[in-house]
């Protein structure tokens, strides 16, 4: 058994959650349950991030404490998470007590260990607030923050503790240029390799006259105390929810794997593996730095006025609906769409008309024509194409090309529904077929088989739902597995009927 230790980004406490939270952790979430059905030892992450200055805003806007305030948008964000079947192990919120001890513990190991890397300087610069980071000229557009245009820059004069990240700027290089899988898609380690040979700057990593925020363990040398820059603060996460520095953190330190939005990878790439340098630590093995979901060209942004409501989309078809839309439908290693008519077209064509009515009709053919027993039958050219599309559908997930491996998995779908009609068992009964009947409804039962394990990762509840249906397990911990895709043993199985897994809907209204 290997261990997995899979991380998202934590997500900001300014705001309720959005399209562009929920993919990321649909999409972690997929990675992380095909690990298990691999038979790794899974440890999936996400959390909060709530300290800085948005979050002190927000809160003061509404005339409540920071943290009465992150407390309800951690409820929020957990909620939405549970209607989208997340199968996270441990949430993490910055403003825990363990997390600030933990993030105070690496500062100071930074500095036991290189004790150069942090120094004072009075800075001024353009800060974001949206982004809680100075920008560089070149990474202002017209005036404003490309990621924040509505956000006025705001000119900050302070003297902070400073991380001298230009000294990590050779082994960075280094680092991608020989372990290419340290950063994907390659799109993303080339823009973070050109980023790093335009030159990197050392970073502001405190802040004054902020309240709200971890406290910096060592004061100025003119005695003021700051508290942690958030992503000083934010990155750690996935460090200290390990237990560091106290118990057995090492069994699971470094992560597998972190998932996180394309315009976070230089906090991830760069920065944070030169804190992890600095301190004397070990690297993440793997980050995927994914695409943005677009609406009409736009991307989703509660800055920008761009409104979606996740809760919405999940009511119109359910959880499974809208994950499997999302990860079908929006690569994994670029930018997608979303649209309302694209969501219902996939509803009816893909879950519906294919998976749904493959399912119904092989498990009601079962019981008119053999009263639900899965009879004894030797492979057929269905099971040949159930071999190589598992095979298939294995190196996509690897790769983590999440929409690859659902379309390998709805092409031994439509391999199935096609294999019904070329062999029409009703005509086979009809003709006292008896052996190619039973031939028939052997390979179907077994593609149905391989086909809850294969769809696991995207409709989770459908998948329990049909395993159960075959009889493959009556009790809440009898789950797919892995096992179950590369060699189907059905025969002898009692089936039963179930209700549609993905019933006809009339027509939708369109959301505005």
């Amino acid at each position: 058994m290997s261990r997995f230790y899979i991380t998202t980004a934590i997500d900001y406490a300014n705001g309720e959650p959005h399209i562009g939270h929920a993919y990321e952790r649909i999409g972690a979430d997929a990675i992380a349950r095909y690990r298990r059905l691999r038979g790794d030892d899974v440890h999936f992450l996400i959390g909060m991030d709530e300290h800085g200055q948005k979050v002190a805003q927000a809160a003061e806007a509404e005339g409540i404490t920071p943290q009465a305030f992150v407390d309800r948008i951690a409820a929020s964000f957990r909620s939405l998470w549970d209607k989208l079947d997340i199968s996270y192990d441990q949430f993490m919120r910055t403003s825990d007590p363990a997390h600030k001890a933990g993030v105070q513990a690496l500062v100071e190991l930074i500095y036991r260990t290189s004790p150069d890397d942090f120094y004072e300087k009075e800075y001024e610069g353009l800060y974001c607030v949206g982004c809680e980071q100075f920008k560089r000229e070149a990474e202002i557009v017209d005036g404003r923050c490309p990621v924040h245009p509505t956000r006025v820059l705001e000119t900050k004069i302070e003297r902070n503790w400073f991380f001298r990240l230009s000294r990590h700027q050779d082994y960075l290089l280094q680092l991608l240029a020989e372990t290419p899988r340290f950063l994907q898609p390659e799109s993303r380690r080339n823009e973070i390799l050109a980023l790093i040979r335009s030159g990197l700057e050392d970073i502001s990593v405190t802040r004054g006259r902020l309240a709200w925020g971890i406290p910096w363990p060592r004061p100025l040398s003119t005695g003021e105390e700051q508290v942690a820059w958030v992503w000083f603060d934010a990155l750690p996460n996935y460090l200290t929810g390990t237990g560091f520095p106290d118990g057995p953190w090492r069994q699971r330190w470094p992560a597998q794997l972190h998932v996180v939005g394309k315009d976070i990878t230089r906090l991830h790439c760069v920065i944070w593996p030169a804190m992890l340098r600095s301190a004397g630590l070990p690297l993440p093995e793997r980050v995927w730095g994914h695409g943005f979901v677009l609406f009409k060209g736009e991307r989703f942004s509660k800055s920008a006025g761009n409104v979606f409501s996740v809760a919405e989309a999940v009511e119109r078809y359910g959880s499974d609906a809208f994950r499997y839309f999302m990860l079908r439908e929006v690569p994994w290693d670029s930018d997608g769409v979303f649209t309302w008519e694209r969501f219902d077209e996939r509803y009816t064509a893909d879950l519906a008309d294919a998976f749904g009515n493959l399912a119904s009709r092989v498990l009601a053919m079962l019981h008119r024509y053999r009263a639900g027993v899965v009879p004894e039958a030797p492979p057929t050219s269905l099971d040949h194409a159930g071999d190589e599309i598992v095979t298939r559908y294995a190196t996509e997930m690897d790769a983590l090309l999440l929409h690859r491996a659902a379309q390998a998995a709805w092409d031994l779908v439509a391999e199935a529904n096609a294999y019904v009609e070329r062999r029409a068992p009703w005509a086979q009964s009809k003709a006292a077929d008896h052996a190619g009947l039973d031939e028939t409804l052997g390979a179907l039962a077994r593609c149905l088989a391989r086909l809850t394990v294969l769809a696991t990762p995207f409709i989770p509840r459908a998948s329990l739902q049909l395993w159960r249906a075959l009889g493959l397990g009556d009790t809440t911990a009898a789950v797919p597995s892995w096992n179950v895709a590369t060699q189907p043993q059905v025969s002898g199985l009692t089936t039963s009927k179930t209700p549609p897994l993905f019933p006809k809907q009339e027509r939708l209204t369109t959301p505005v």
